[in-house]
């Protein structure tokens, strides 16, 4: 089972790397105009330069030389598509959403290539751009394949002064042809619904009286009438309940699919499956109420809440969405081995869907952030390690990219480097601009099994460091009263830098001692170098804001919390 993690602007990790006919169902959720800054898009705000590089978290699509490419490319790719962007760009002026629909219809293409025969694509965005979204879907999957504008209600309340209150996003769900993977998926009644729905009782228990017939009339067997009631007369038609839809305590006969329509409603009325109601109404088919199996799953979804902020599952991604939305329209599109790609991971909430239900997965994030995120997730809930149970690529795997990013953006680098050593960036990471760090570039929090306690983080890429480096981190580590501090270089430590550090002395934990303070090169921990710190029970867990410890640990060990 493939499983692969990708860093870098999606559209080319698609190009180079997913093969054509390859992917079972794709999930998306792209990033616009949310008025809040989350996700990384484009560098150049004034749309100049190469685009599509790595910058800080804003969650805006902004008009320049690659909205002028992405638009020429459709034109020449896909002829109908590209007039109906052009018109859009010329009725809505070359501006952010313009910019976001042709930049989101360029990968749209490459994604109906990467998506199997029988997949499915889900496009998950709220109304904001949700119509002309749907109309470039229909252009590329053809409107016979658009199956469901599915609705979640994603909050229960949101105030607004002069509108009805926005508590919904859109799920656009389209399958590449007309074959294509569905499984019937329940959820759980809802306790009104069940007094409403099943309001009748029989022996068997509560029932819900359902159509026995269709919609329009037929000459064949199905408009001829029974029991001297004639559904054409209400233009309609005989339909009987599909073998999904009856009980499983009914036992058929052998010959059941070449019995007659009217032989087949005797059948379910001798054994008690007909409703018959007052005098002139048609007779209805008993739906017996199972709360073990529960109601189909629908277009509306209300049944979902979104990540708490005190949810086990939260790991303080402004935009994550809840598991088990993913789970559901994972179980409904897909099958265990089937492949499921998401070109926008951020925190990763469909690759973990995903490898909880025993299917193979791509994510694709421009961010080192959302990469570290869904390493340590992947660690924390199954106990994956990047680049022995799933491939990571397009981070640093030496010492010339270490250096290639750190020239090309420090931030990044950093956000990186804490990650090699599974920690938690200080600070508001999802924020673009690094503010005043006050000596702390990243935080490893350890748990006593009464408090946590912590470990500070900082990373230097520059040549420029010395004795006085180790001397700063030292006092860090005093002032913020933690256990030790580790400092990441991307240069060699000097001499005195060593013994700067030894100097420091060592720390208690149970019948162990640490060091206080740890010097470690970027390239020691390319090549699986460890900093010395208390593992504990190796039982991993991710902490969404920093919890205070003062004093030094005691006891036996404590538990590793990683970002």
């Amino acid at each position: 089972m493939e499983k692969a993690l990708y860093f870098g602007d999606n559209l080319e990790i698609l190009r180079k790397y997913i093969r054509d006919d390859s992917v079972d169902l794709i999930y998306l959720d792209p990033p616009f105009n949310s008025e809040a800054d989350y996700n990384i898009i484009f560098r150049e705000h004034t749309g100049q330069g190469p685009g599509a590089q790595i910058t800080a978290f804003e969650d805006t699509w902004h008009w320049g030389e690659e909205s002028e490419k992405a638009l020429k490319e459709v034109l020449e790719r896909h002829g109908s598509l590209g007039e109906f962007l052009d018109y859009l760009v010329r009725s809505l002026g070359r501006n952010d959403l313009s910019a976001y629909l042709v930049m989101m219809a360029v990968r749209l293409l490459e994604l109906y290539r990467v998506l199997k025969p029988t997949g499915s694509l889900y496009l998950h965005c709220d109304p904001t751009a949700s119509h002309y979204l749907k109309v470039i879907l229909d252009h590329i999957f053809g409107p016979k394949n658009f199956r469901n504008e599915v609705i979640w209600k994603r909050t229960s309340a949101h105030g607004s002064a002069k509108r009805w209150g926005p508590v919904h996003d859109v799920l656009l769900f389209y399958t590449k042809g007309p074959s294509y993977t569905w499984n019937r998926v329940f959820q759980e009644y809802d306790e009104d619904y069940v007094q409403k729905q099943y309001r009748y009782e029989d022996e068997r228990g509560r029932y819900s009286p359902g159509d026995l017939t269709g919609k329009g009339k037929t000459k064949g067997q199905s408009g001829q009438p029974w029991r001297g009631i004639d559904p054409t007369t209400k233009g309609r038609h005989w339909a009987i309940p599909t073998r999904d839809n009856l009980p499983s305590w009914l036992e058929l006969p052998s010959n059941w699919e070449e019995m007659g329509v009217q032989e087949k409603l005797d059948y379910l009325d001798a054994h008690g499956l007909i409703h018959w109601p007052d005098k002139g109404a048609m007779p209805r088919f008993k739906r017996y109420y199972n709360p073990s199996k529960g109601v189909p799953i629908v277009d509306v979804i209300t049944d979902i809440p979104p990540v708490s902020a005190h949810a086990k599952e939260r790991l303080g991604y402004p935009t994550q969405k809840p598991v088990a939305l993913l789970r559901r329209i994972i179980q409904a599109s897909s099958n265990p081995g089937d492949v499921v790609l998401d070109p926008f991971c951020g925190c990763g909430t469909a690759l973990a869907a995903a490898e909880e239900l025993g299917r193979s997965w791509i994510g694709i994030d421009i961010t080192h952030l959302a990469v570290t995120l869904i390493q340590a997730r992947l660690r924390r809930d199954f106990g994956l390690e990047a680049n022995k149970d799933y491939r990571v690529e397009g981070t640093p795997k030496d010492l010339g990219s270490a250096r290639f990013l750190f020239q090309k953006d420090p931030h990044q680098f950093q956000i990186w480097a804490v990650g090699l050593l599974g920690g938690q960036p200080h600070g508001d990471p999802y924020k673009g601009k690094k503010g005043a760090d006050r000596g702390i570039d990243g935080v490893i929090y350890l748990n006593t099994g009464t408090k946590v306690e912590k470990l500070i983080i900082q990373v230097k890429g520059g040549k420029n460091i010395g004795p006085k480096d180790v001397r700063d981190l030292r006092g860090v580590v005093g002032r913020e009263k933690a256990l030790g501090g580790i400092l990441v270089t991307l240069e060699s430590p000097t001499k005195d830098m060593k013994k700067e550090a030894a100097s420091a002395g060592v720390y208690s934990w149970g019948s162990q001692s640490y060091p206080v303070l740890q010097i470690l090169t970027i390239e020691e921990l390319l090549a699986g170098k460890h900093p010395l710190y208390p593992q504990g029970h190796q039982n991993v867990s991710l902490v969404n804001k920093p919890v205070g410890g003062k004093g030094r640990a005691k006891g036996k060990g404590g538990q590793m919390l990683l970002f």
